[in-house]
């Protein structure tokens, strides 16, 4: 997947507006002005389409878990650039929402991918483990599609009355 169609799948799935995606960016120290975050999300056969680079995504992701988790109390350690893998978008995303297992294949399973706990945990492993796995576009795919049904289903019901009964919104 290109970096552009997950920007843009995480925004939608998050339900994420403009100020929310330049807070998110600024929070690890990139600044983008919000024209060029409109060029970025637009569609490959626009003709203001930009595409987006591996290190940009990384920021992005690094400012997803500034976002939601708030600031390390400890400087991170940044070496040179990183090839951002379909793993590592996974991982900065469950890391960002404080996802477990059991919410990773719930989401899964929404998409209509059931993976069992043991595919999921080869996605999270070290590249020299002998169990690591590869996450592929169509995994990255559903799980992104996945998120965006988590995120919006009813979650509890509240009692009305003994015969009704409300549906309530997750909440971010």
């Amino acid at each position: 997947m290109i970096a552009n169609d997950i920007l843009r799948k995480i925004r939608y799935s998050l339900d994420l507006k403009d100020k929310d995606m330049i807070e998110i960016f600024h929070a690890p120290g990139h600044n983008i002005p919000e024209i060029h975050l409109h060029t970025l999300l637009k569609k490959e056969d626009d003709k203001e389409f930009v595409l987006c680079s591996q290190a940009l995504l990384g920021t992005f992701l690094d400012g997803l878990i500034i976002y939601y988790r708030g600031e390390l109390k400890k400087e991170a350690i940044q070496s040179g650039p990183v090839k951002i893998t379909n793993n590592d978008v996974l991982r900065k995303i469950r890391i960002a929402l404080m996802y477990q297992d059991s919410d990773m294949l719930e989401i899964f399973k929404l998409s209509e991918m059931e993976i069992s706990k043991s595919e999921l945990s080869a996605f999270f492993r070290r590249k020299s483990h002998k169990h690591y796995k590869a996450c592929g576009d169509q995994f990255l795919r559903h799980f992104l599609q996945g998120l965006s049904l988590y995120k919006k289903r009813p979650v509890q019901q509240e009692t009305v009355s003994r015969t009704e009964k409300v549906w309530v919104k997750r909440n971010k």
